[in-house]
């Protein structure tokens, strides 16, 4: 089987989709971004990519802080909601019967049916062509008590997550493997001999 030879473009997928919060309590806005990922573990870091033409921009831009919700396959018409509709135009916490919740380091609201909610303060903007990335500090991470499995450990499976790839929603499929499974029986096998 041959591979096709295409110019140059981003055709990284899938992607995780994540509902962006910003605004206040009173007056909240609601985005969704698939370019949002891990810049540092130690410190704590991420980031989201944002046009400069969305509605979200400015308000981020100004306040400095942000809130990334995680997706699942019960909010995958919220989440394609908030991708298509401008805040400028519709209250789309209403429009979706999203439910805002009070962050405890920043003003902007979380969703509260999201699985996970990670606050953050922007550190940085890079200007870097289409889009602008906004790298941020994360200052705290809330996780859905309904989402720890017996042994106290967050199972984001059981919230079923999902991914973009191309314009298109995923629910996940069954795990594969966890880290370091591909040599822990080789470890095994050593040990034993």
């Amino acid at each position: 089987m041959a591979k096709q030879h295409w110019k140059g473009s981003v055709l990284l997928a899938p992607v995780p989709p994540a509902l962006v919060t910003c605004g206040t309590l009173e007056h909240p806005n609601v985005l969704t971004v698939a370019w949002t990922g891990v810049v540092s573990t130690h410190p704590p870091m991420t980031y989201v990519s944002i046009r400069p033409s969305r509605y979200s921009y400015s308000i981020i831009e100004q306040q400095k802080e942000f809130v990334i919700n995680l997706t699942t396959e019960k909010l995958v018409r919220a989440t394609d909601y908030c991708g298509v509709k401008s805040g400028r135009e519709v209250d789309k916490f209403k429009e979706t019967g999203l439910t805002r919740e009070k962050a405890s380091h920043v003003g902007v609201p979380m969703i509260k049916e999201s699985p996970v909610c990670i606050e953050c303060r922007v550190r940085e903007i890079k200007e870097l062509g289409s889009h602008s990335t906004f790298v941020a500090d994360v200052l705290a991470v809330h996780v859905d008590d309904k989402y720890m499995d017996e042994k106290g450990k967050f199972d984001l499976a059981l919230a079923n997550p999902i991914v973009y790839s191309h314009g298109e929603y995923y629910g996940l499929g069954k795990k594969l493997g966890t880290f370091g499974y591909s040599i822990r029986n080789q470890r095994k096998k050593r040990q034993k001999k």
